[in-house]
């Protein structure tokens, strides 16, 4: 596990907070993203309580690569009156058909307001927000038919609000990712580097490979045994989480001069297959929370 508490918030997420709180009186709902292998720690819970008044849609993304069982108990402890808990997966399409009619829904009271006022067809403006690396600009896109965000697989891209045009009736309000001040869990903090919401160069790599070890013997142990021919995952009593990378190197054979394994090799590419899903559908949230 690492040893260090694990923080990051740079300026333009403080910005991105000021923002969130100055432009939600012009929106009339938010779509907040979560990442659905963590539904718990990737809810930053500033954006739910500077929210909490607004109509919600939280979208699971990245559900092909989660726990399908878990995913399903997350998006039924989010619904509730005021919310709406959608599963989607931006790179497959699943789920964004659902997202237009669901924000209509939800609105319903406000767009019949405005239809009496004679604004017809007035598009419902919505705000995205979410963690960084979440899928908010690949969304926008699947939602526009068209490449109108810029994405790539880092955190950290948008770095500014713009609003988006879109033909099914909606206007979308893109905000920069925004973590919170301090991971008061610790877990929190790992899962959010292991998913890759907080840069990998900031951290020590080979201690979130060792805290993603210890959640994979946990919570997944025939998985991380087929992938890495393990044969039976030894007991945290008899090997540590870091001496449990150092066999999956072993076993794979990284190997540097003298013998010795190395673990920086053998760490990048246990995140890169956990996150690629190689090792299968994982979900590190478990819903005992």
């Amino acid at each position: 596990m690492p040893s260090q508490t694990i923080q990051w918030f740079p300026g333009h997420m403080a910005k991105t907070r000021r923002l969130i709180t100055e432009n939600l009186k012009s929106v009339d709902a938010v779509i907040e993203i979560l990442d659905a292998r963590i539904p718990y720690s990737s809810r930053n819970p500033e954006i739910s309580r500077i929210c909490a008044d607004k109509p919600t849609i939280i979208l699971l993304n990245k559900s092909s690569l989660a726990d399908k069982s878990i995913t399903e108990y997350w998006a039924k402890k989010y619904t509730n009156q005021n919310t709406v808990c959608i599963e989607t997966d931006c790179i497959s399409g699943q789920g964004i058909s659902s997202i237009a009619p669901a924000l209509k829904e939800l609105c319903h009271d406000k767009v019949a307001r405005y239809e009496e006022k004679g604004m017809m067809g007035r598009a419902i403006k919505v705000m995205v927000v979410g963690i960084p690396n979440v899928g908010k600009s690949s969304l926008i896109n699947k939602l526009c038919g068209t490449k109108k965000a810029k994405v790539e697989n880092r955190p950290g891209v948008t770095l500014d609000k713009q609003w988006v045009t879109t033909n099914i009736g909606i206007q979308l309000l893109d905000m920069p990712g925004v973590l919170w001040p301090k991971f008061e869990d610790a877990a929190v903090g790992e899962n959010l580097a292991i998913t890759g919401a907080i840069k990998d160069d900031v951290l020590d790599i080979e201690a979130i490979a060792s805290a993603l070890c210890g959640r994979l013997r946990q919570m997944y142990p025939d998985l991380l045994a087929t992938r890495y021919k393990l044969g039976e995952v030894p007991s945290i009593d008899e090997v540590n989480n870091y001496d449990l990378l150092r066999l999956i190197g072993k076993k794979r054979g990284h190997l540097i001069s003298g013998g010795e394994i190395d673990t920086e090799r053998t760490a990048n590419m246990l995140i890169d297959e956990y996150r690629a899903a190689k090792i299968g559908r994982i979900s590190l949230d478990a819903p005992t929370r």
